[in-house]
């Protein structure tokens, strides 16, 4: 009754969003995908469909699940993406069978490790994936404030000046690049972002508009960076107001100076003036900058934990 198949590209495309939409739109920051935002997010550097498997139930598509091998990542460490299966089909242990599945095509492409994730209030995905072993290595919080009132004089530096970034601009993409490289490669599962990437993150991903990017200078140099970005589909989807900072990062020479802090106020002040109501981001607990000590200094309080998993394959 059940076969395992793996995914047709130019075929299996409308399925993917079908299941997508089906199983993770209940989730507070995920929203519905179109086929036509699908293509878009195919044409990402780092995308790949080459691990990707189908369920089907007598015939009938059920489920799906990547087995993502990152192409630009030299570690020898796949992931366990997408699993989902179509509420009709649940209770038929075709979850397992797709995870199986997904480790056996890891190992043949010569991973050791495996890496996963689950809500921690997601009981049936955190039982299956400890169920084969997985175990869990950290956790990533979803923090949130209100942007009604804005803190000030919280420590932020006021001496450093503050430069939007002109994304039309080739060079402001490539500063943008070197700042994230250098300021994130003692992090967890950090490896060198080309630049085609982050122009594509910044220019062409479905997902956000009105994205800005600030730089922080000292002397007239770059010494870090903050992201914003709002997803309309999403607020509309759900009528929210939510705005997110994407990503922020600090030459680690230049770190423990209140930079964090002015870039921070910064973001949040344009998500504000955009119309937003909150600002969202996820943060590492482990992050080895302390980044969520920061957050919380601005008021960001923790709504969800993601658990990381992992498993040794060999």
């Amino acid at each position: 009754m059940l076969k395992i198949r793996p995914f047709k590209k130019e075929s299996d495309e409308e399925a993917f969003v079908s299941i997508f939409n089906a199983c993770f739109g209940d989730y507070d920051d995920i929203r519905s995908i179109s086929l036509k935002e699908l293509r878009r997010w195919e044409e990402a550097p780092s995308f790949s469909f080459d691990g990707m498997f189908v369920a089907e139930w007598n015939g009938e598509i059920a489920g799906m699940v990547n087995a993502f091998v990152d192409r630009l990542r030299e570690e020898k460490k796949g992931f366990v993406q997408w699993l989902a299966v179509l509420p009709k089909f649940r209770r038929k242990g075709i979850a397992k069978k797709l995870v199986e599945k997904a480790l056996e095509n890891l190992k043949q492409r010569g991973m050791i490790m495996a890496e996963t994730w689950a809500q921690s209030d997601r009981k049936a995905c955190v039982h299956l994936f400890e169920s084969f072993g997985f175990k869990q290595l950290r956790a990533t919080n979803l923090m949130g404030t209100s942007l009604k009132h804005i803190p000030a004089d919280v420590g932020e530096n006021l001496e450093v000046a503050i430069r939007e970034a002109d994304l039309k601009n080739n060079d402001d993409i490539a500063l943008v690049n070197c700042l994230e490289n250098e300021a994130f490669m003692e992090h967890f599962n950090y490896r060198p972002k080309p630049i085609e990437e982050t122009k594509y993150v910044l220019t062409e991903l479905p997902w956000f508009q009105k994205q800005a990017v600030f730089f922080a200078l000292a002397n007239d140099k770059a010494v870090g960076y903050v992201e914003t970005g709002i997803d309309e589909g999403l607020n509309s989807e759900k009528n929210l107001k939510y705005g997110w900072i994407l990503d922020i990062g600090i030459l680690k020479p230049y770190r423990q100076k209140g930079i964090g802090k002015r870039l921070m106020l910064q973001g949040m002040q344009r998500l504000k003036t955009q119309g937003m109501t909150e600002a969202l981001l996820y943060v590492d607990e482990m992050n080895p900058t302390r980044a969520i000590r920061l957050y919380e200094v601005l008021g960001f309080k923790t709504q969800r934990r993601n658990i990381v998993y992992q498993l040794i394959l060999v």
